[in-house]
Formats: C-alpha cells, structure tokens, sequence
C-alpha cells in the first residue's frame, strides 16, 4: 500500500482537530523529505489548517526557513531534541501559524552530517500557551525508505495525540 493512503487518515484526524481550533500548522520536514507536508496535503482543503514549510535538508535550508543566526546552532548537533525544539519553533513563528512541527533524522544510505545513527529521529511539535512536545524513535534500520515511512508516521501519530490532549 502507498504511503500516503496510509498517513492520510492520521492527517484527516489532524485536519479535523485543527479546523475545530480554528488553528494552522507549519512543517520543517527533515529526513521525511517532505513526506509530513505531503501527507497533510492530502486532505481537502488543506488550506484551512497548513501555512507551509519545507524540506530542511541543507545548512542554506536551514537558514532560509528559519532566519536564526548560525550561532543558535551552537553546540547541537542534528537528529537531537533541542535542534528539533529550535527548528518546531522557528517554523512556526515565521509562518505565523499557532503549531509548528519539525523532524531531524538520519534516514540510512549515506552517513549523517553530524554522525547521527541511521534509523534516528527526533520530532519536536510546538502549540499555542507554552505546549513543547519530543518524540525519538529509534528503528535501528538502514533501509532509508522504511526509515522514512517509519519516521513519517510517528510525527504524525504524536502530532494527532499532542492535538487530543
């Protein structure tokens, strides 16, 4: 089955818990590769509830989406929860929305900038009144595809259960 038929109903659920906020959401995807953004999109009228974002997959990347100086990096390496933390809140103060969600991983095939373990992902969600939520996961795979998929649908997951809470 294709991925996106199988985060589609988590996105809907998202979608729908957005919508009854009258809140939006902003996406820096990291080694998903935009798989958290597409996903979103797959609901009609995304509009509604999705601001935009990107694929955070270079230090210009980085710089572009977020506007940090490159000393608010310092001393964090990737694929770890406060350069998640940092990222989650970047990207939803500059595209205005009221929840922010950013991933930094290292998905396999190639080694990790910052020597991140393949399989590594860290997610980070960022909501209105203080809310800061992490989730790592760990699949201890290389397969980059799996990986992928795998840390797609655990942003996804935590995001929908940080929106229920």
């Amino acid at each position: 089955m294709p991925m996106l038929s199988t985060t589609h109903p988590i996105a809907t659920q998202i979608a729908t818990s957005l919508r009854k906020r009258g809140q939006k959401i902003a996406v820096a995807d990291g080694a998903t590769g935009g798989l958290i953004a597409a996903s979103l999109l797959t609901v009609p009228g995304a509009l509604d509830f999705f601001v935009g974002g990107g694929v955070v997959y270079s230090f210009r990347a980085r710089d572009v989406l977020f506007a940090l100086p490159r000393e608010a990096y310092a001393g964090m390496r990737g694929a770890s929860e406060e350069y998640a933390m940092l990222q989650a809140r970047a990207i939803r103060d500059n595209f205005g929305a009221e929840w922010g969600i950013a991933e930094s991983g290292s998905v396999g095939g190639s080694s990790h900038p910052s020597g991140a373990p393949a399989g590594r992902s860290v997610v980070a969600i960022v909501g209105p009144d203080g809310f800061e939520h992490v989730v790592v996961t760990e699949t201890g795979s290389e397969d980059r595809i799996a990986n992928m998929e795998a840390f797609t649908r655990a942003a996804l997951v935590a995001l929908e259960q940080a929106l229920d809470s």
